[in-house]
């Protein structure tokens, strides 16, 4: 079979190096260009010695006569306002584009900029012609939709931790709607490799914040995707937190159940859902820990409780923020797009200990 020709533009960032840490090893993938605005002409190895011998591979410019041109794939590790004004050019030439931001999440104009606006960014769109053909690239719930696009928009690393611990019980109509709290905890990672004095060792050790507490750019896509599942408007109460850990996001999400539910029949339902669903596994009220379940792997792990006291479900859900909620989820749908086993590159366990 030939092989896919991979480009990922923003290489030089974690989002980057986590594509190149699966697609090296992916056995139907190959990497032929890591494009950056920075470090150009160092190898990526020399900025991430853990490839050596893996990919050693050159940054180049975008703007680079030597960049190649014939990618059947680009991968967008980009922030927002990059994929919406480059996109569309490799679109053109034929390939398709898997985009990490929030330029592609949303697929009709007045959405994004809904988003936009509630998070205080240009609510101008560079290439709104685009968002139509987009396709939000949350697989367990978008499969035959990715499957059939040549643009998806990679889903946020904590709207996939939310999204898919609350699904099932929206789906089966076990919670109340109006009683969603989601309470995120994430490691410093998840702000990206660009230095910050907030993240400096010292001020981040032993230490742990909330922020962005009524406005994170996350609540927006969570809010859509949930009330889609519902048939109904859906607003939930949304604190992230960092927390003093590399990299993982434990999010504990409370509803208030439906009268007369049951643990068991919670347990049933999520597992009726997401039978067949390679990466998502259930568990009952033991809990798993970020750091040794899911670390450096695409799964998420979900945790079902209830409190009998007050009558809520809690969901501890699992994921790894650098894989599952980014370049995992990335991977995940490149396979999909080109009508590849899903768990191409991606079916492995996480790190131990």
């Amino acid at each position: 079979m030939k092989k896919i020709k991979v480009g990922i533009i923003g290489a030089g960032g974690y989002g980057g190096c986590g594509a190149i840490e699966l697609l090296q090893a992916h056995p139907h993938a190959e990497i032929r260009g890591l494009i950056d605005k920075q470090d150009v002409g160092k190898p990526i190895s020399a900025l991430y010695p853990h490839l050596t011998g893996f990919c050693d591979l050159r940054l180049v410019a975008p703007d680079d006569p030597n960049c190649p041109d014939d990618f059947d794939v680009l991968f967008f590790s980009t922030p927002d306002g990059v994929g919406q004004r480059a996109a569309g050019l490799w679109l053109e030439k034929g390939a398709k584009v898997i985009d990490y931001s929030g330029d592609f999440r949303f697929n009709d104009l007045e959405t994004y900029q809904g988003y936009a606006v509630r998070i205080g960014k240009d609510p101008d769109h560079a290439s709104p012609g685009l968002l139509g053909r987009s396709v939000y690239g949350l697989a367990e719930l978008h499969r035959n939709q990715i499957a059939q696009s040549d643009l998806v928009g990679n889903p946020g690393c904590f709207a996939v931790s939310c999204i898919l611990g609350l699904a099932p019980a929206l789906k089966e109509k076990l919670i109340e709607p109006g009683s969603i709290i989601c309470d995120a905890k994430t490691g410093v990672s998840g702000a990206g490799k660009n230095p910050n004095p907030v993240f400096h060792y010292p001020a981040r050790y032993e230490a742990m914040n909330a922020y962005r507490i009524s406005g994170h750019q996350h609540v927006y896509e969570v809010e859509r995707e949930l009330g889609a599942i519902a048939g109904e408007d859906i607003q939930i109460t949304f604190t992230p937190h960092v927390v003093p850990l590399c990299r993982g996001i434990l999010t504990t999400l409370y509803a208030d159940l439906k009268k007369g539910m049951k643990l068991k029949q919670v347990e049933e339902a999520y597992k009726s859902f997401y039978r067949g669903e390679p990466f998502v596994r259930v568990f009952g009220p033991e809990m798993p820990q970020v750091s040794t379940h899911v670390r450096g792997s695409n799964f998420c792990n979900l945790s079902l409780n209830i409190d009998e006291r007050t009558g809520r479900l809690i969901v501890v859900s699992l994921i790894d923020n650098l894989v599952k909620g980014q370049a995992g989820s990335a991977v995940q749908n490149m396979n999909i797009m080109f009508g590849l086993e899903e768990t191409a590159g991606l079916l492995h366990p996480g790190i131990y200990p």
